[in-house]
């Protein structure tokens, strides 16, 4: 397992297309590095719109999808199917249109609660951290997957049950701060100016749940012209 490191990358690519093919390209380059090291690609994947492009890029995409292995790092507790569920998205937008296995991909089970969910869920991840490739978005408040300002959680826990999100639906599943951290790389996707005011309170140092996520080796932050500070 590589040392941690708190070494970040800031990069600006342009407006949020930008943002999305750069990420894309990075992504499939983490992707090739790992399969030629340890002959697959653990990737743990985000919601949002600035994801979703890029899963649409997939989409569309000619790769070796057999080697890579699917994680999400929050879920709504929300029915299996829901249009809501970032797990739904990333099917709909990427997953449902390429010959990756059923068997790779490993949604979160938050229809059972989030309870539950989480239980199941750590036992999943146990065994295939270190992850190679993290990606994360932002919220307006600084939150990441399911990680809010102001919440607190077991420390020893991989994975959280969110009960008082403040966000729709209050109930929620969420890779701890640690289980995101543990990974080669993360990538940070960041776009639209409602995301501004966030970034730059990041950049300041206050203590905002995006600014405890670290990586093994470097932390990459990819941010719109809009986003930008």
């Amino acid at each position: 397992m590589l040392p941690e490191s708190n070494n970040t990358n800031w990069v600006y690519p342009g407006d949020a297309a930008a943002v999305a093919t750069t990420a894309a390209t990075l992504i499939l380059q983490h992707a090739a590095a790992a399969i030629r090291q340890h002959g697959e690609f653990r990737l743990v994947l985000a919601g949002g719109r600035t994801p979703q492009q890029v899963y649409q890029l997939f989409s569309q995409t000619a790769e070796d999808w057999t080697r890579w292995q699917i994680y999400f790092g929050d879920e709504r507790c929300l029915p299996a199917g829901d249009a809501d569920r970032n797990s739904y998205m990333a099917m709909t937008s990427w997953l449902n249109h390429v010959a990756i296995p059923a068997e790779n991909i490993h949604p979160i089970p938050a229809e059972l609660g989030a309870g539950i969910a989480a239980e199941r869920y750590a036992t999943v991840i146990e065994n295939v951290r270190p992850f190679d490739l993290v990606l994360l978005g932002i919220g307006e408040d600084g939150h990441t997957a399911s990680l809010f300002p102001g919440q607190h959680h077991a420390e020893d826990e991989t994975v959280h049950a969110i009960h008082d999100a403040p966000k729709p639906p209050p109930d929620r599943v969420s890779l701890s701060r640690a289980s995101l951290s543990d990974s080669h790389d993360v990538l940070v996707l960041v776009s639209g100016a409602s995301k501004r005011t966030a970034v730059q309170r990041w950049q300041s140092g206050e203590d905002l749940p995006i600014a405890g996520i670290t990586a093994h080796h470097r932390l990459t932050v990819l941010l719109d012209t809009a986003a930008a500070s």
